[in-house]
């Protein structure tokens, strides 16, 4: 049995979660959600003890992935509705600065021309100041996959460190060329 799968999701209060058909909605103070899951599985949801578990039908391989997967995701859906997610990324490097125009997120990255990305309209981007981009959202996958797209238009390089970086990480430095 898996172990994440069979462990209950507590629902804070302010979050409201309804099955209708194979779809979940999550709605919470910061706005709704919606997963539709696999059929291999199924959510019920018990408004007294104010959580919700996920079982599933068989026991083969598959089954017992998408168990696990699909208690994930409804956490990560109650989480997303009640608090919202938040990636930090830093811009290193002289001349290297970010700012947002409109929806668009530019960023002078050290390329000959500035490199200009499209701002999903489910996210929040602000750049409190031009080393420092902030992305906000409901959903983690969208967060975490906006933060990676405008970190991979230049990864920090390992041998001044230059680059786009997610707050905290450790860039690993490679010593330059050694003279004779």
């Amino acid at each position: 049995m898996s172990r994440l799968g069979k462990k209950p999701i507590p629902i804070p209060s302010g979050v409201k979660l309804s099955v209708a058909d194979r779809v979940i909605t999550a709605e919470g103070k910061l706005g709704k959600l919606t997963y539709e899951h696999r059929p291999e599985v199924a959510i019920e949801i018990d408004e007294d003890a104010k959580e919700v578990t996920v079982t599933r039908a068989g026991n083969d391989r598959e089954d017992r992935a998408f168990h696990g997967l699909t208690r994930a995701l409804l956490a990560n859906m109650v989480v997303g509705v009640s608090e919202g997610y938040e990636k930090k990324l830093e811009i290193h490097g002289v001349g290297y600065l970010g700012a947002i125009s409109g929806d668009v997120l530019q960023l002078r990255v050290g390329f000959a021309n500035e490199i200009q990305k499209k701002i999903p309209s489910d996210l929040q981007v602000t750049c409190p100041d031009q080393t420092h981009v902030v992305v906000k959202g409901l959903d983690k996958q969208r967060v975490g996959q906006f933060a990676a797209e405008v970190r991979a238009v230049r990864k920090p390089e390992p041998y001044k460190g230059k680059g786009i970086r997610y707050e905290g990480e450790q860039v690993r430095r490679k010593a330059g060329k050694a003279a004779k």
